[in-house]
């Protein structure tokens, strides 16, 4: 059975709007992006290399976040992670898209996504859904208890406004799986469904 593995830079008070660029995600006004550059390192990519291949399938994208992917890598000629992108298979969640997508193995997954992404897992039982960003489709799947791995890159940072993964969501159970801090102090961790819901 396939996986689907949500991947978020996410800092310490749980904001994950804009990691990349100043212009990434200015909704609400918000003023701190690309926070996330500041920790970067190469044993986060290292990490994040590994991380990639040993997952491959294909990339699950909420409209916005691809529409930014798609504004930016395919320009990042002679990049290892523009390469590899633009090899991977992009699949865009949307209620309303239409039409083809100008990123090369890039496909809409229309209708809502509680319903399209379990028929979709369906369909390619031997591959795994990566998702990265897309905190509204990340939202969606996990209202529906979608979600079986998240792997969370926690930046030593708190920002105090921006969006933020678990807005709006119910509580969650999880269970951890494995965690390295990187020199820049960057915590990535997994974790796995299963872990106890009750808030009491």
């Amino acid at each position: 059975m396939s996986r689907i593995i949500a991947v978020e830079h996410l800092t310490l008070d749980g904001v994950m709007q804009a990691p990349g660029r100043a212009d990434e995600d200015t909704r609400d006004g918000f003023p701190h992006g690309g926070w996330a550059h500041r920790h970067a390192d190469p044993e986060q990519a290292q990490f994040m290399g590994r991380h990639m291949a040993a997952n491959r399938g294909a990339l699950l994208l909420g409209r916005r976040t691809y529409e930014d992917f798609a504004g930016y890598w395919p320009r990042q000629t002679g990049d290892p992670m523009a390469d590899a992108l633009d090899k991977t298979e992009k699949i865009v969640a949307s209620r309303t898209g239409s039409g083809p997508l100008a990123w090369q193995n890039s496909t809409w997954l229309g209708g809502d996504a509680a319903t399209a992404v379990p028929e979709l897992r369906r369909r390619q039982p031997d591959r795994n859904l990566v998702v990265l960003g897309s905190g509204e489709l990340v939202r969606s799947l996990l209202r529906h208890d979608l979600i079986d791995e998240y792997l969370w890159l926690i930046h030593p940072l708190v920002l105090g406004t921006g969006r933020r993964l678990f807005d709006g969501v119910e509580p969650v159970g999880l269970r951890p799986v494995e965690t390295v801090v990187t020199g820049a102090g960057v915590v990535i961790t997994t974790y796995r469904r299963g872990g106890e819901r009750t808030t009491r």
